[in-house]
């Protein structure tokens, strides 16, 4: 018997083996990896069972996970008993047990892996989701229990893992508010337990290195949202920050009282991956104020099925402006009565759309139009090699903004600059 003294935050996750899915997600130094390769190490100790270490680029396993569950074998005193050998890397049990790390960039390897019964995905958020499902089909074993752990540091909202952990709205996925995890540390769902920490759970951190953290928050926001707090979020400059949402009765109502409402619709199209998305939206020029009220967005639908799901359209004879890049759909609709028009495109036209947008004061959009909200309210600049943003591209390709860059394509937001001089100067001439 050894003694070791662990974080109290982490006793109950170290002995749980109730559960096939594990999640853990916190900031930096809250010992999140420490205790699950503790936990794999006791587990492995008790019984024997063969465990699968994964990282998406195999290089990264040495220093980080073989290295740490080595020294855990150290503080155990189990030198000479336990034995992590380098070359392939695997650590070995005196029981029959063993560890075996994988890459996932060298997924052919998988293949000739059996009778796995515990996986660990250290920062999950970096392998893929295609990544994840091999994995789910790499775990089985004829008699034992089934275990799955995945660390990771938070990332974006629009990362796979939160998509499946918690929400994805597009998909109409709501597992767990991660707000409610936050607050609760630990939460049990059906056959997954989550778990959150920060670095004041770690007992064993000096405090200079928590003080370095809360300097974060006034030089880096997003970093110190992430590596100090351990939450979900926004990773980067979101491109339309004035975007909000409301419920669609506010926004209707308050789409009923503009004077004199400017309406609009536009359509993206796709099919495969990409998505149909068609939009309806009303600005109020007066107040710059742009209301996105009604959406349509599906994938794999021929143009004769999506036709008639928008049948309203031909119905009402309302213009959409389309993407002027699919020249046989634009004809294809036309010829079936629908008042289409291609949106104007040229070199740069990706710059001008976002601008335009971005020029409102405020973009509120409807609580129905659940996939304009999923691209847009999180929607972030893609950066070069040098960390610099490029302006017209983005973290995803979202299809609803497309639709309403070709739904504006011939109107035009007064500069916000231009408007408040103007204003200046028409109060100025009304105090004389």
């Amino acid at each position: 018997m050894t003694e070791k003294e662990v974080n109290p935050h982490f006793e109950d996750f170290l002995f749980d083996w109730e559960h096939k899915f594990y999640f853990l997600v916190g900031g930096y130094g809250s010992s999140k990896s420490y205790h699950v390769a503790l936990k794999l190490v006791l587990k492995l100790l008790e019984e024997r069972r063969t465990a699968l270490v994964v990282r998406e680029v195999y290089d990264t396993l040495r220093d980080s996970t073989f290295e740490l569950l080595s020294e855990i074998i150290v503080d155990l005193d189990l030198e000479g008993k336990v034995k992590p050998i380098s070359s392939p890397m695997q650590i070995r049990f005196p029981n029959g047990s063993k560890i075996i790390f994988k890459g996932m960039d060298k997924p052919v390897k998988l293949k000739s892996i059996h009778n796995i019964s515990i996986v660990w995905i250290e920062e999950c958020s970096e392998v893929k989701y295609a990544g994840f499902k091999e994995l789910i089909g790499r775990l089985r074993h004829p008699k034992l229990k089934l275990h799955m752990v995945l660390s990771t540091n938070p990332v974006s909202t629009a990362n796979w893992s939160y998509k499946y952990f918690f929400k994805d709205p597009k998909n109409n996925v709501h597992v767990l508010d991660d707000v409610d995890l936050y607050r609760d540390r630990v939460v049990i769902i059906k056959d997954t337990y989550y778990h959150h920490s920060v670095a004041d759970d770690n007992l064993f951190l000096p405090e200079s290195y928590i003080e370095q953290l809360e300097d974060l928050k006034t030089h880096d926001p997003d970093l110190h949202r992430i590596a100090r707090r351990g939450r979900f979020g926004v990773n980067g400059i979101r491109v339309l920050p004035q975007f909000v949402v409301a419920p669609h009765e506010e926004v209707m109502a308050a789409i009923q009282a503009i004077k004199s409402p400017v309406k609009r619709n536009g359509m993206d199209f796709g099919f495969e991956s990409s998505y149909n998305a068609l939009v309806r939206l009303t600005v109020d020029h007066k107040e710059k104020i742009l209301y996105i009220h009604w959406e349509y967005y599906k994938n794999k639908m021929t143009d004769d099925r999506t036709a008639a799901e928008i049948m309203e359209f031909k119905e009402s004879r309302e213009l959409i402006r389309a993407d002027s890049a699919e020249p046989k759909t634009i004809a294809y609709y036309r010829q079936m009565g629908f008042n289409m028009q291609p949106a104007k495109k040229f070199a740069g036209s990706r710059l001008q759309y976002t601008k335009k947008v971005k020029r409102f004061k405020k973009i509120v959009c409807s609580s129905n139009c659940v996939n304009v909200k999923s691209e847009l309210e999180d929607l972030t600049y893609a950066v070069d090699k040098n960390g610099e943003i490029i302006e017209d591209e983005f973290n995803i390709d979202p299809h609803t903004f497309s639709a309403i860059w070709y739904a504006l394509d011939d109107y035009e937001v007064a500069d916000m600059k231009g408007y408040a001089a103007t204003v200046s100067s028409k109060a100025r001439i009304g105090v004389r």
